[in-house]
């Protein structure tokens, strides 16, 4: 099953985030991944996808101007309903605790509703994701009283595992859901 995952990153928070992604959809067996920034993503690419998982900082509660912008070319994909029936999943970063991560999540969800996509988030059963996440998806806060220290430890370390583990759920889903198509048609 082919995963792609598409990010808008400014610092590099959100696409370290996308990569912990990645890692957790690769542990599948049988997942092949691949991950663009939206400068260089193509949204013809999609059709051959089973799962799509897009991310952006988030602005004031809402996309990034970035994404925001590769969503508006989805149209003709949208016209043509080749999105249906796809897995999608959704991710963020914002810069301040309750910086918005939920509406930008809920804003990120959107056009994959639009598109006619079946959504999948985190569930309560994963610790961290109880304790401080989101059910829609993942956002991680990088706090702007942490930007003196490197990168990598600008993000919260259970952050990137709850990417990870929306990675690997979105991977198994795909896998379910593909098995179940091929019994339909055989």
């Amino acid at each position: 099953m082919k995963i792609y995952i598409v990010y808008d990153s400014e610092a590099g928070h959100t696409e370290q985030l996308a990569r912990s992604i990645a890692k957790g959809a690769e542990r599948v067996e049988g997942a092949e991944v691949f991950i663009n920034h939206v400068k260089k993503a193509n949204v013809k690419d999609l059709e051959q996808m089973d799962a799509i998982i897009w991310g952006c900082p988030g602005h004031f509660g809402t996309i990034s101007s970035g994404m925001k912008e590769w969503i508006d070319k989805l149209g003709y994909l949208w016209a043509h309903g080749t999105l249906v029936d796809k897995i999608g999943a959704v991710f963020c970063t914002t810069a301040t605790i309750h910086g918005g991560i939920e509406a930008t999540l809920l804003n990120l969800i959107t056009p994959m509703l639009h598109q006619g996509m079946m959504i999948v988030g985190l569930p309560a059963n994963i610790p961290e994701n109880a304790l401080y996440g989101s059910y829609y998806g993942v956002g991680v806060t990088s706090p702007v009283e942490d930007t003196h220290d490197a990168l990598s430890h600008s993000l919260f370390s259970k952050g990137l595992a709850l990417g990870e583990a929306l990675g690997t759920r979105v991977a198994n889903t795909a896998a379910v859901y593909a098995a179940g198509r091929k019994t339909q048609t055989t």
